[in-house]
């Protein structure tokens, strides 16, 4: 399969819900204000990737992590940061030796509920403790997660699994058809923990197709 060398950017402040769906459907991401699509990263290619709701289903081990984490208290609301999130970012940030971010205002605005577009936080508590937290962005017919962190003591628990499970499970429950879990790449990586989902779609950058295509 050739695969087209795509890399563009811009910058916007707001962006309604139908025109989010349209971006996410061209392969478009963004962390705040900055939209950006690329297609390769050095030589891997770069696999935009969707679930189609409808076709979604829990594997085992997914619902392995749910019932695993039945302890912890799920928050859903607008999109929020403070000393607290800030905190868990950089204790979350120790786990990576390569690309470290200096900042969660990285990924989010300072003000992520409504710039650029519709965001909702879903926290993770264990008592008063906020161990994660995952930034969801709400579009017409579909949602995206932009980022998320989580406590680093508690990496036996998949907290990264159970948050893009609960965000696909919000999705639905929103009644969306789509849930863009963000890049991967064609060969292993870190990410392959996407590929795993059940109803999933990649984009060749030209259009949608089932993920057994690729």
């Amino acid at each position: 399969m050739e695969w087209p060398e795509i890399d563009e950017h811009f910058v916007a402040a707001q962006a309604p819900p139908q025109a989010m769906d349209l971006l996410w459907a061209g392969g478009w991401r963004h962390f705040g204000t900055h939209f950006f699509r690329y297609s390769r990263l050095g030589e891997q290619r770069v696999i935009p990737l969707r679930v189609r709701l409808a076709r979604f289903a829990l594997r085992k081990s997914q619902q392995r992590v749910l019932k695993r984490n039945r302890d912890l208290e799920v928050r859903i609301g607008p999109a929020f940061a403070n000393p607290e999130v800030e905190a868990l970012f950089h204790r979350h940030k120790l786990r990576f030796k390569q690309n470290v971010p200096r900042s969660l205002y990285q990924f989010i605005s300072p003000t992520p509920d409504r710039i650029p577009c519709r965001c909702h936080s879903l926290a993770l508590y264990q008592g008063p403790r906020l161990v994660g937290i995952s930034y969801l962005d709400e579009g017409e017919e579909a949602a995206s997660s932009v980022y998320q962190c989580f406590e680093p003591a508690l990496a036996r628990r998949s907290l990264g699994i159970l948050m893009l499970l609960l965000s696909i499970e919000q999705a639905l429950e929103w009644g969306k058809r789509f849930y863009y879990p963000g890049y991967a790449y064609q060969a292993p990586s870190f990410y392959d923990y996407k590929k795993r989902l059940l109803g999933l779609e990649f984009y060749d950058w030209r259009a949608w197709h089932p993920f057994e295509a690729l």
